[in-house]
């Protein structure tokens, strides 16, 4: 078969602070550069942590790829696995840990990098993202599988769309959480603004990205905030977890990221008991101390004095946004009212009533109330939807049946195949058709 009919694929590690997936995807070769047309074939969840929990054993960090690396090999078909372009990309977990240590998160990237180097694919390096880049191309993977970019009309011609906007792309991971839209206004702090040129059009993007304030990292500033405020040194009470439930932390485990500096009293190994109380308003009081809402230097901000112009247009909320509110069942465009109405009930069911509703789901039960009062401080305190602009924020985890996410945007990036020039007019007739048409002419002439 000729090189250019099979199709191509192409894979991404997402190595996320608490997990790494692996997403396959595929294009037919010769129609590369045209819009929605990457598919993903597979997605590959690593088990275990994120590769930035190996770091003081970087080589488990390469030894949990390779069941994913395995099943990649079964896929991709063997004759085009040396021409498969490869990437692995580390967000905020890996740019905690470099803040930490970064001996260790070089030890961590020489392990992944030589793990994949052991695969017959075309491996492109393993690098940590910048919050500017997982934000802008968590939005183009939004606007490309939406076709907001170019379209194949009627005519058959590859197209600007006149009427669609643009979408915005609202991100939240374990460690960090990302806005990304188009404003309607110059941007005013350089550091916020990033330039693309895409199919022949310009778009000039806000984008920020907020370290520490992933819903992981969030909860442990959180819990960090309550023992520093406790009457007592042991015992915590916490209004976001439900009553009746209890566990233990020991301050190794709760002060382990530069997200939450140790207080110099507190001894590593002592044991902290946090007991829920099940309490939506003191939780919401609790959380909104995370976010500092004056705006210092700028006219318009979004929170800790970093510039954000007002929301403007439709946003998708994927990742850790969808999880929880799908969990919820929050995720069909409710109103802003039905939603503060179903997490306050939520919040105050008791433990023995939750586990009794959910037994699947012991794990992370007992978070879903505080990453629900988050997800809404973060929305409208953090980034300033109000009750009007809320209904432009959509839940979702996948568009085109493909996972959202900054994966795709980056393939597409670093493989060139979105062109910064408008596509030629490509005529979509068969050659068969033309030489049939034109035999006709021919013979009606003579």
């Amino acid at each position: 078969p000729c090189p250019l009919c099979l199709p191509q694929y192409g894979l991404v590690f997402d190595a996320g602070s608490t997990h790494t997936a692996l997403y396959i995807y595929r294009w037919p070769a010769d129609k590369e550069n045209g819009t929605g047309i990457v598919s993903q074939v597979e997605a590959c969840t690593v088990s275990g942590p994120g590769i930035s929990s190996y770091a003081d054993n970087p080589a488990g960090a390469g030894a949990s790829l390779k069941p994913c690396l395995e099943k990649a090999m079964q896929i991709v078909p063997a004759e085009q696995q040396r021409d498969t372009p490869t990437y692995l990309g580390a967000t905020a977990g890996m740019r905690l840990l470099r803040e930490q240590n970064s001996t260790k998160a070089e030890q961590v990237f020489a392990e992944v990098a030589k793990t994949i180097g052991e695969y017959p694919v075309d491996f492109r390096g393993a690098q940590i993202l910048t919050g500017n880049e997982e934000g802008s191309f968590g939005w183009i993977t939004v606007n490309y599988l939406l076709e907001t970019l170019i379209k194949f009309s009627f005519a058959e011609q590859w197209e600007h769309p006149q009427d669609t906007e643009v979408l915005g792309a609202l991100d939240l991971g374990g460690a960090s959480t990302q806005i990304t839209f188009q404003p309607g206004v110059t941007v005013e702090d350089k550091n916020t603004s990033v330039f693309f040129r895409l199919y022949g059009s310009d778009y000039p993007l806000y984008t920020h990205s907020y370290l520490c304030y992933g819903q992981t990292q969030a909860l442990k500033m959180l819990l960090a905030d309550l023992h520093k405020g406790s009457p007592t040194a042991q015992q915590i009470s916490h209004p976001c977890y439900p009553a009746g439930y209890r566990e233990n932390v020991t301050v190794a485990d709760l002060y382990n990221s530069p997200c939450v500096p140790a207080p110099s009293s507190a001894s590593p190994a002592q044991v902290l008991t946090v007991t829920g109380t099940g309490d939506p308003a003191a939780c919401r009081t609790a959380i909104r101390k995370l976010f500092n809402s004056s705006c210092g230097a700028h006219s318009t901000c979004g929170f800790n004095g970093v510039y954000q112009p007002p929301v403007r247009g439709q946003f998708f909320a994927f990742a850790g946004f969808y999880y929880t509110f799908h969990f919820l069942n929050l995720t069909n465009q409710q109103s802003l009212n039905d939603v503060n109405s179903t997490v306050e009930t939520f919040c105050k069911k008791t433990w023995v009533e939750l586990v009794g509703t959910f037994p699947q789901q012991k794990g992370y039960l007992h978070t879903y109330c505080s990453v629900a009062i988050y997800i809404l401080t973060l929305l409208l305190d953090g980034y300033k939807f109000d009750a009007q602009t809320w209904s432009s924020i959509r839940f979702s985890r996948q568009a085109a049946n493909t996972d959202i996410g900054w994966t795709l945007g980056f393939m597409l990036n670093f493989t060139n195949m979105i062109p910064t020039e408008a596509l030629e007019q490509v005529k979509g007739h068969l050659p068969g058709l033309w030489a049939g048409a034109v035999s006709f002419i021919v013979l009606a002439m003579v």
